[in-house]
């Protein structure tokens, strides 16, 4: 395992080192860092041109250049020196100042694409894989290849136009007909019964039941003016909370495993105390409360699956910590809804960003600062995610039908394993195994695309100092975002090939 480490670190830098000549040369042979002062009339056009050439190194030759910006990028390397030299802007700022304020925020908008890509992507792709050639596969089919063909800059423009213009303009009068509810029943009720599956009776149940459901309850919240002042509430909550006990018990064990389900049961009654509990709490609450409390929660599920024991303490374990997990993300959902209408004021009822990371001004709580983080996100993850999500679905259905053609799923389904047990604990972690490649390679390929997405929704982050870079010929900035982006390829290609050996028993790394 070291010398593998080793061998990957050494020809890491070597690809970064040899890559970095290469765009350091393109962009210094391409672009003039000094047209905006020859084309300026300024009466001191010389001496700032002067000032430029001395402050940029610009009467080096680009390859010498190169070797005295590798030798400042090499400085990074040094631990707790603080000597990383990274060069200047055109504008004399340092660019190991202004990176981290822009990696954050493009770190910050991928993470969160990236991580809903994979969940939803691949939890389709599974679903769409056991439903082959039904009418959900050939319709998410049909999405996906539609998706994946949509321009970056097409898409957050649509989402700009139909849903934050849009839902702004609905909140002024947020009432929805009667006509409209039912029709998104219907589309609620075909979506519902094509996912649950069984004989037309099943089908027809679950499409009378889901279809009613979804036009109520959007009746119910629009009549309670729940657009204008949401939250779950105490009802929803119980309901909710007890819908993740049943599912993550059905889904992980089954529901006989009565050991299972009373550490989900314990871990959720625990959520439900707390969610009444702490609420005095989450009023004062900052950032560093919430991860202790995270902390907390997720020690007392460990200790609360370890001592129901049986003998399969592992699965009760993971069981109770994804229901103590999904519970608290429910309570902080609701707890940043509570702070919904102070926010909806204090944007003067325009919530739905559409530009930039954050409101000018604005003052408030944890609460109402993290939904400003969240309407300006909001957007732009979702640009990401779709163009993300199609690749996902794709991968993960047809990886998951070839799996199922094993001969070890049909032995396992010869044994009279349940079908839960053959897709959960068989087929799924084998069809996560090319799942790996496409999130190593798409890391890369968001924080490229990020660059359009975040030049559309004028984000600062990344990609804006690449963009902006590479328009006035400032260099320095376009090497900083190069070597992020090659930085963070090689790692998660690296990681990709330690997944490799923990999903795979068969592969070794050596």
């Amino acid at each position: 395992m070291a010398s593998f480490i080793l061998r990957r670190l050494l020809v890491s830098v070597l690809i970064i080192i040899a890559a970095s000549f290469l765009m350091y040369m393109l962009v210094a042979y391409s672009a003039d860092p000094l047209m905006d002062l020859r084309s300026s009339n300024s009466p001191n056009k010389q001496a700032l041109i002067n000032a430029r050439i001395q402050l940029l190194d610009l009467d080096v030759v680009p390859p010498l250049r190169w070797l005295l910006w590798l030798g400042g990028a090499a400085k990074c390397l040094i631990p707790f020196a603080n000597a990383c030299d990274l060069g200047s802007t055109v504008s004399n700022a340092k660019v190991i100042d202004i990176l981290p304020q822009a990696l954050g925020s493009t770190v910050q908008l991928v993470t969160v694409a990236l991580i809903l890509a994979i969940l939803l992507g691949v939890t389709i792709g599974i679903v769409t894989a056991l439903r082959q050639y039904s009418g959900l596969d050939n319709v998410v089919t049909f999405l996906s290849f539609f998706l994946y063909s949509l321009p970056a800059f097409l898409v957050a423009v649509l989402l700009k136009e139909f849903v934050a213009i849009g839902f702004n303009n609905f909140l002024e009068h947020p009432v929805i007909p009667w006509w409209l509810a039912v029709i998104i029943g219907i589309v609620a009720g075909f979506i519902w019964q094509s996912l649950i599956g069984g004989d037309r009776r099943r089908r027809l149940l679950t499409f009378v039941i889901s279809g009613v459901a979804t036009a109520g309850v959007l009746l119910l919240m629009s009549a309670f003016n729940w657009f204008l002042e949401p939250g779950l509430g105490p009802v929803v909550m119980i309901l909710l909370v007890a819908a993740v006990v049943i599912g993550t018990t059905a889904l992980i064990s089954g529901l006989q495993s009565r050991r299972a389900l009373i550490s989900a049961s314990i871990s959720g009654a625990i959520s439900l105390v707390c969610y009444f509990a702490l609420q005095g709490l989450f009023s004062v609450s900052t950032p560093a409360t919430i991860v202790i409390l995270a902390v907390v929660a997720i020690v007392v599920s460990i200790a609360i699956g370890w001592f129901v024991g049986g003998y399969d303490r592992g699965q009760n374990i993971r069981i109770a910590v994804i229901v103590t997990v999904v519970s608290g993300v429910l309570i902080l959902v609701d707890r940043f809804m509570r702070a919904w209408p102070q926010y909806f004021q204090d944007t003067n009822g325009r919530p739905i960003a559409t530009v930039g990371s954050s409101t000018p001004g604005l003052t408030g709580d944890m609460w109402e600062t993290g939904l400003d983080t969240f309407t300006h996100l909001l957007l732009p993850t979702i640009a990401l995610l779709l163009i993300s999500f199609a690749s996902y679905t794709r991968y993960s259905r047809a990886g998951m039908l070839e799996v199922l053609n094993q001969d070890f799923i049909r032995t396992a389904r010869a044994k009279g394993l349940p079908e839960r047990t053959v897709i959960v604990r068989h087929a799924f972690r084998n069809m996560l195994i090319p799942i790996t490649t496409l999130v190593a390679f798409d890391v890369g390929a968001l924080l490229g695309g990020a660059i359009i997405t975040e030049r559309v929704f004028a984000i600062p982050g990344m990609g804006s100092i690449f963009a902006a870079g590479l328009s006035r010929g400032d260099l320095n900035p376009v090497m900083a975002y190069f070597l992020v982006i090659a930085v963070m390829a090689i790692l998660f290609n690296f990681l990709a090939d330690l997944a490799y050996a923990a999903l795979d028993p068969r592969v070794r790394v050596r």
